[in-house]
């Protein structure tokens, strides 16, 4: 006999404020016991020294994941100039210092270079796998590792608090999915002549879900298991404002929900497709449904994820 799943099929989007201190594994797994939910997923890690925005999927939100993942976020973090560490922020052990202090002129004069499509290798102390096994498990073990460079985009680099005094500064960077802040702490510090780490790291925002609408792990155990119906869920397709919406009749999003294929000419006497290209990700929605999230190829809206809304 299956075993029975514990908790209550609760789905939507809830922006979690995560404290300092705690894994997001722990994070999540905190507002999901609050509020005694059968399924539950993160959309994008943070570090547990890193504090802000993590947006947790209940229930059918899990299958939109990916989109929060994927989303543009915003960082908020602050930065010690003249000293290196082991792991680029405050955990590590210092490895090499410099009595270099750049200038606030110095540091936006730098700040050009990291605009846009760049080049940026990760930190050793990190979850890449190699060989199948954690990056950060063999730099712990003393085993160095040569990790390849990756491109990431950095959208917005500015600097915001430059009255810190010559030892500190603060910055704010958009970006988009993958970016360490740790390597652009490291590779900005090497840029102007010197060592610098991350020392405070905070994300404000990660696609839809910004500080605004975030509420702390204290607040979420304080409802407990009304906070499901107090409002602080937001609705699936949250994630999915960015991505067009196409609308079925009943007939075709019966269909899909069974997981077939329906025609895109049918749909498109209904709905504009002209700007679609072929793979690109799209809402089936009928009337205030949302069936599946699809993809648009071979002239057909094909289901990738349905949704048992």
């Amino acid at each position: 006999m299956a075993r029975k799943r514990r908790g209550q099929a609760i789905s939507g989007w809830l922006a979690l404020d995560k404290p300092h201190g705690l894994t997001s594994t722990q994070a999540l797994g905190k507002a999901r016991r609050f509020l005694d939910a059968a399924k539950a997923g993160h959309g994008g890690t943070l570090d547990p020294l890193a504090t802000g925005i993590l947006p947790i999927a209940f229930g059918e939100a899990t299958k939109t994941v990916s989109f929060a993942i994927d989303s543009q976020k915003t960082y908020r973090f602050d930065v010690n100039w003249g000293a290196a560490t082991t792991t680029h922020d405050l955990e590590g052990e210092i490895t090499e210092t410099s009595e270099v202090r750049p200038t606030p002129e110095d540091i936006d004069g730098a700040l050009t270079s990291f605009i846009g499509q760049i080049e940026q290798i990760p930190p050793q102390y990190s979850a890449i796998k190699v060989n199948g096994q954690r990056a950060y498990d063999l730099a712990r073990d003393n085993q160095k590792v040569d990790l390849k460079p990756r491109t990431v985009r950095i959208d917005r680099f500015e600097q915001i608090d430059a009255d810190l005094g010559p030892d500190q500064a603060t910055f704010e960077v958009d970006c988009g999915k993958g970016t360490y802040i740790r390597a652009l702490v490291r590779d900005l510090a090497i840029a102007l002549g010197t060592f610098g780490h991350l020392a405070a790291l905070r994300r404000i925002r990660c696609g839809p879900f910004d500080e605004k609408i975030a509420i702390s792990l204290d607040k979420l155990e304080a409802l407990g298991h009304k906070a499901a119906g107090s409002g602080i869920l937001l609705p699936v397709a949250t994630v999915l404002d960015d991505i067009p919406a196409l609308a079925l009749t009943k007939e075709e999003a019966r269909r899909m929900s069974h997981g077939q294929s329906v025609s895109l000419f049918a749909v498109a006497n209904r709905t504009p497709t002209s700007g679609l290209t072929p793979g690109a990700a799209v809402q089936a929605v009928c009337g205030d449904r949302l069936i599946a999230v699809a993809t648009v190829a071979d002239g057909l809206v094909k289901p990738v994820r349905v949704l048992n809304s």
